[in-house]
């Protein structure tokens, strides 16, 4: 009966050590700085240079929930590049907390099982409103590199407000020794900010606060 339980969800292909209350698999992470030219998921195939790349997953989940669907096809496209970002599964404040939960999960069980496999990932942050709070940084390593996304969290004055009590609480709890910034990177955020223009795949600047 075990054996059966452990070939639901992907638990065949990985089990991994989890924290928080809802067990989420924990990130070993990265101290990378020097970042290569970032390619989003949707190209990985196609790239040139894979070994001279990273890939990013700052697009549309529908273009990326195959590695989640099916994560071993995918495995040794991902291994040919320096560096994988974690899956950044989207955890929007109107959706059901259940769904934000099991995203969260997905995003690290995903990065947990490249990890396992030796590939370079790098954390991606996110949250939705202050509840998250209580489980949307579990299983993320202190220090080291993260990225995040402001995409679509600067519209308004409420969505900025939001956007920057998340951010302020990640370099509270996880201390990243550098951020980087997919997307307009707002006056108020502090760090080591490593900067990518949204919906470019070159670096635009790299700036220190």
């Amino acid at each position: 009966m075990y054996e059966h339980k452990l070939r639901y969800e992907n638990l065949q292909h990985g089990f991994f050590t989890g924290s928080g209350r809802y067990g989420i698999p924990e990130l070993n992470g990265t101290s990378r700085t020097d970042l290569p030219e970032l390619v989003s998921f949707n190209y990985a195939r196609t790239a040139s240079k894979k070994e001279e790349k990273g890939v990013h997953f700052f697009i549309d989940d529908y273009q990326f929930a195959r590695v989640w669907n099916h994560p071993t096809d995918y495995l040794a496209l991902l291994s040919k590049y320096k560096v994988v970002f974690a899956p950044d599964f989207s955890l929007y404040a109107d959706i059901p907390e259940a769904m934000q939960i099991y995203n969260h999960y997905r995003k690290h069980w995903c990065a947990a099982y490249w990890e396992h496999n030796g590939i370079e990932v790098v954390p991606t942050i996110c949250w939705s409103g202050e509840n998250s709070f209580e489980w949307c940084f579990d299983g993320e390593p202190i220090g080291g590199t993260v990225a995040v996304s402001s995409v679509g969290t600067q519209r308004s004055r409420e969505a900025k407000a939001a956007f920057l009590r998340g951010y302020n609480e990640m370099m509270k709890r996880l201390k990243p020794s550098a951020v980087v910034f997919y997307g307009s990177v707002p006056n108020e955020c502090e760090g080591n900010i490593i900067h990518i223009g949204a919906f470019q795949n070159k670096f635009d600047k790299k700036v220190v606060r």
